[in-house]
């Protein structure tokens, strides 16, 4: 027991410190100045976490104007964060995506419009079933222009529903892209049973209340 003590004390510590360190490299990603990802052959890229990213990835491929949605990490400060790594919380990162788009068809203010609609909004660290900070809401922002739209658009929702949103508005760092398993998850797995009761409910309820005009004819 005597050589027990010092060795919990010690693992306490180095517990702690860290946890600090984490907060400490948390709040730099968060206070980072945005990187700007150039427009490629027409098309732009924006980035979301919202709960899973397979739910995230149907969303946004029902939408006209997005040519590809890819899922991975993003929003945290380690390096090459892995699914099992991010499942820990200690990472930082959120299952997010990378929305590719066509800027001349969809703009990034309905992208965002997109973004509220498909969740519940005050929901913390987490959407339906899915709880924890590698679930969390985010929206990355490249530039001023960007940000702007989130904020007004975020506090427009927070009077509609007189309560709090959830989602948290960080500047954007840098993506990184998930395993090959989780890309196109829903169109490759339409059995799976977390695909059938929970991915395909919430996009056919964000479905029903978007724009029918914003949406692709078919899925």
């Amino acid at each position: 027991m005597k050589k027990f003590i010092p060795l919990l004390v010690l693992a306490l510590l180095f517990s702690c410190k860290n946890s600090a360190q984490n907060t400490k490299d948390q709040e730099a990603v968060i206070n980072a100045k945005p990187i700007e990802v150039p427009i490629k052959n027409g098309k732009a890229k924006a980035y979301f976490a919202s709960g899973c990213f397979w739910c995230v990835e149907a969303i946004y491929e029902s939408i006209k104007g997005v040519d590809e949605v890819i899922n991975g990490y993003s929003g945290g400060h380690s390096e090459n964060p892995t699914y099992e790594a991010s499942n820990t919380g200690r990472t930082g990162h959120a299952e997010a995506v990378e929305v590719i788009y066509n800027p001349k068809i969809v703009s990034f203010a309905t992208l965002v419009d997109a973004y509220f609609a498909s969740q519940n909004p005050t929901q913390v660290n987490g959407q339906g079933p899915d709880k924890g900070s590698q679930y969390r809401s985010i929206i990355f922002y490249q530039n001023d222009a960007q940000k702007k739209i989130i904020l007004e658009k975020k506090e427009a929702l927070a009077k509609k529903l007189d309560a709090k949103i959830a989602a948290e508005i960080y500047p954007f760092q840098k993506f990184w892209v998930g395993e090959a398993y989780h890309q196109n998850y829903e169109r490759l797995h339409p059995n799976n049973g977390y695909i059938r009761n929970v991915s395909i409910p919430r996009l056919k309820r964000f479905q029903a209340q978007f724009p029918e005009e914003l949406l692709k004819e078919s899925h």
